[in-house]
């Protein structure tokens, strides 16, 4: 298989259940959706099809996990009224656990994929936090388990847990999974 390592100086996966949280730490794990999307954007005739096509594998891995603040406000933009003398807004601070320095290898079943995956950023979850394309790899199966990092492996309700709904399906599917392990998958600095 071909493998294209992404790199950057950081990322954030939003964990499905984590609308609301006014602490919240990036997932270790790309679901089901995120893969399709990431395809999706770097395979634009895909568009029209449901399903993951021509990523084979994938493997996550960082140096670690820095707080950062965010001000955010409902939606609909910034309130403000006066109540009993005191000043209220819709303004509020969440916490973000934002992974550092994450590299991403994506395993394709041949080199044109890959080369195309090659010449395009890709963002985990938030379009600020770019990734960029670094190499492409030649790879066994059995090298590319010796890459360190998590790996979620795409199953059904008797085999996993939940990861969150399918936005490719209405968010009507529900997606499950198993996270899988590889070496250790943080705290190794950039090769």
């Amino acid at each position: 298989m071909f493998v294209v390592k992404y790199s950057g100086p950081f990322g954030f996966i939003k964990p499905w259940t984590a609308v609301r949280d006014s602490e919240t730490f990036s997932q270790q794990f790309l679901t089901p959706s995120i893969i399709e999307g990431i395809e999706k954007k770097l395979f634009p005739e895909l568009l029209n099809s449901q399903g993951i096509h021509k990523i084979l594998r994938h493997r996550l891995n960082y140096v670690g996990i820095e707080i950062q603040q965010e001000k955010t406000w409902a939606k609909g933009g910034f309130k403000a009224e006066k109540e009993k003398n005191v000043f209220k807004t819709n303004l509020g601070i969440i916490k973000r656990g934002v992974l550092l320095n994450p590299n991403l290898y994506l395993a394709f079943r041949n080199y044109v994929d890959a080369e195309i995956a090659f010449t395009q950023t890709i963002c985990l979850a938030r379009n600020e936090d770019l990734l960029f394309p670094i190499e492409i790899i030649e790879l066994t199966e059995n090298d590319f388990d010796k890459i360190p990092g998590f790996e979620l492996i795409f199953s059904n309700s008797d085999e996993g847990f939940k990861v969150g709904y399918n936005r490719f399906k209405e968010n009507e599917k529900e997606m499950y999974g198993y996270l899988k392990i590889f070496g250790n998958p943080v705290g190794l600095e950039n090769d």
